[in-house]
């Protein structure tokens, strides 16, 4: 989902969610933006798009559609600001 929403605006992201936890600079959970990535779990092995409001979309799992959550839920891991 994160990869077909940053190709959307222009910016190539790969495919999986360790490596795109690995890209653009760390950003500090008070610092979110929207459009940044959070990421969850170590190893990391699910990412989201921040929205706002300590809010992130993803596809929490393939049986459910996209989902809006907060951004605090279990597992939290940090977060990133890709550039193009």
């Amino acid at each position: 989902m994160t990869q077909f929403a940053y190709a959307a605006a222009g910016l190539s992201l790969p495919h999986s969610s360790r490596t795109q936890s690995g890209m653009g600079a760390p950003v500090a959970r008070q610092d979110l933006q929207p459009g940044d990535l959070v990421y969850y779990y170590s190893p990391v092995s699910h990412i989201g798009l921040y929205i706002g409001n300590g809010q992130m979309v993803h596809a929490s799992v393939s049986s459910r559609p996209v989902a809006v959550t907060s951004v605090d839920m279990p597992g939290y891991a940090g977060a990133r600001r890709p550039t193009a």
